[in-house]
């Protein structure tokens, strides 16, 4: 459940980051931008939480 809605906010960010970055740009809005990003995200994001910054248990 918690990698389902990691990919659903990386998704909806990604979006976001792209949209404004676009429009800023003076360029179009292209969902392959999305789409990398979103991978990017999830994958940092699943890395970061299961392996460089999972708590030891005591």
């Amino acid at each position: 459940m918690r990698l389902l809605w990691t990919i659903i906010w990386s998704f909806l960010l990604s979006s976001m980051v792209t949209y404004v970055v676009s429009s800023m740009q003076g360029g179009s809005f292209t969902w392959s931008a999305v789409i990398v990003s979103t991978i990017a995200f999830v994958l940092a994001v699943v890395a970061l939480g299961e392996g460089a910054l999972k708590e030891e248990a005591e």
